[in-house]
C-alpha cells in the first residue's frame, strides 16, 4: 500500500458538461495556495473560532482564496458520472447546498484523523477516485459525491491554521480539535 498526499483544490474554471460552477479537484502537488479551506458553521449559523468540531456536526467549507463554498447538487459530474461537487457562492455566502456533515470517530474531528464529509441535502460522501481532467487542469482528479462509503471518501486535515480550543471546552479533556 502506498500513501499519496492529495490536496482538495478549488479553481476559477468550469468543467464542460457540468453545471458551469467552479470545479473542485484533487491533486498531489505538495504546496498549492488554493488548497486551504475555512471551516464555518452550517448555513445561517455561526461557529465561533476555536470551537471544536463535533463528529456529526454540519459545517460549511469555504475556499480561502475564492470565497466559494464546497457545494453539491443533483448534477452529474462530467468524468465519473457520480454527483458533481463544485465551489459556489461569493465571499462565503451560498445556500443550503453548501452544508456538509462531519463523519468521524470519537466526539470531535481531530487533526490527522480520518474524516468523511456527507452532503447534508443529498447524502453523498465527498469522494475522489481516479478520473483526471485534461487541459487546462491536467493531472487534477475529479472530486465528486458517492452514495456508498469506501476508501475513496476518507479525508485528513494535515496542515493549516488550527485554532486553540475555547476555555470552556478545554475543561472536558485535551484534544487536537479543528
Amino acid at each position: 500500500m502506498s500513501v499519496v498526499l492529495l490536496l482538495l483544490f478549488a479553481g476559477l474554471w468550469s468543467a464542460v458538461g457540468a453545471s458551469n460552477l467552479a470545479v473542485v479537484t484533487c491533486g498531489s502537488v505538495v504546496k498549492l495556495l488554493n488548497t486551504y479551506w475555512r471551516i464555518r458553521g452550517k448555513t445561517a449559523t455561526v461557529c465561533e473560532r476555536g470551537t471544536p468540531i463535533r463528529c456529526g456536526q454540519p459545517i460549511r467549507l469555504t475556499h480561502v482564496n475564492t470565497g466559494r463554498n464546497l457545494h453539491s447538487h443533483h448534477f452529474t459530474s462530467p468524468l465519473s458520472g457520480n454527483q458533481e461537487v463544485s465551489a459556489f457562492g461569493e465571499e462565503g455566502e451560498g445556500d443550503y447546498l453548501d452544508d456538509w456533515t462531519v463523519l468521524c470517530n470519537g466526539p470531535y474531528w481531530v487533526r490527522d484523523g480520518e474524516v468523511r464529509f456527507k452532503h447534508s441535502s443529498t447524502e453523498v460522501l465527498l469522494s475522489v477516485t481516479g478520473e483526471q481532467y485534461g487541459r487546462p487542469i491536467s493531472g487534477q482528479k475529479e472530486v465528486h459525491g458517492m452514495a456508498q462509503p469506501s476508501q475513496n471518501n476518507y479525508w485528513k486535515a494535515m496542515e493549516g491554521i488550527f485554532m486553540k480550543p475555547s476555555e470552556l471546552l478545554k475543561a472536558e479533556s485535551h484534544h487536537a480539535e479543528l
